[in-house]
């Protein structure tokens, strides 16, 4: 099966700096946190490995950005796998629970994945590539060969070690999130509202049709005794030609 290929982008515009006088707590204006901007798409069709890219234009300051990606019971992330990519790639994802990764959609919950963006030196963007696989779901008895799952956008929280929080304002709340991947502590972190995003996403998930169970099941008993027929046959033609040429 082909894996599918989604891309998310999330774009911090520059943070203008006004000198260094400026007061350590206005790091986050208001006019910067409007600024905000995200997109998301599918990037590549297929059913499992799907990579979703991130990305956030470097500030002035160290900022920090951590996406909390809530995910539907259609799709999940191999844990395993990104371990692996953590080593390869430094990618780092935190799953807030156990994925079965063997079950189907109709026994799977939905969980959320905290995704934290590093920083590109060569874009100046913070940027993360993550994969995604579909489950197979339950066959339809409508007929239809597809079923829609819908992705929601991800909320955008950041921080930066250089700047104290500012408190709640009409553009962004105060949230409480693992400050890292060890998941040892917790750091006060902005939630970006109203943030311009061109999100959601949907898949088209190729199911199993149901109504054609009788015809798939017939097809499969002829075919399955036409094979044996056959193996048999062989099998007395040769054991015949043996007994034939020891009697000789």
């Amino acid at each position: 099966m082909q894996p599918f290929y989604f891309y998310y982008s999330v774009a911090v515009l520059y943070f203008i700096h006004n000198g260094s006088s400026q007061e350590v707590q206005s790091c986050f204006s208001s006019e910067w946190l409007t600024s905000v901007k995200m997109s998301m798409k599918i990037a590549k069709a297929g059913f499992h490995r799907t990579p979703i890219q991130y990305s956030v234009w470097k500030s002035d300051h160290d900022v920090k950005a951590l996406l909390v990606q809530k995910l539907p019971s259609g799709v999940y992330m191999d844990e395993y796998q990104l371990a692996n990519m953590r080593e390869d790639t430094g990618l780092e994802v935190l799953l807030d629970s156990k994925v079965d990764l063997e079950a189907p959609e109709y026994l799977s919950t939905e969980f959320t994945a905290f995704i934290f963006l590093s920083a590109s030196e060569d874009s100046g963007q913070h940027a993360a590539t993550v994969p995604v696989h579909a489950r197979y779901h339950r066959p339809s008895d409508s007929g239809h060969v597809r079923v829609k799952v819908d992705i929601e956008s991800p909320r955008l929280l950041i921080r930066s070690d250089q700047c104290k929080i500012p408190p709640p304002g009409s553009s962004h709340v105060v949230v409480d999130a693992p400050c890292t991947l060890s998941n040892v502590s917790v750091c006060s972190w902005l939630k970006i509202l109203d943030l311009k995003e061109t999100g959601p996403v949907s898949l088209e998930i190729p199911v199993g049709d149901a109504t054609q169970t009788v015809t798939v099941c017939v097809v499969t008993v002829l075919v399955t005794l036409l094979s044996c027929s056959l193996i048999l046959r062989a099998m007395w033609k040769h054991s015949t030609y043996n007994h034939s040429k020891k009697t000789t």
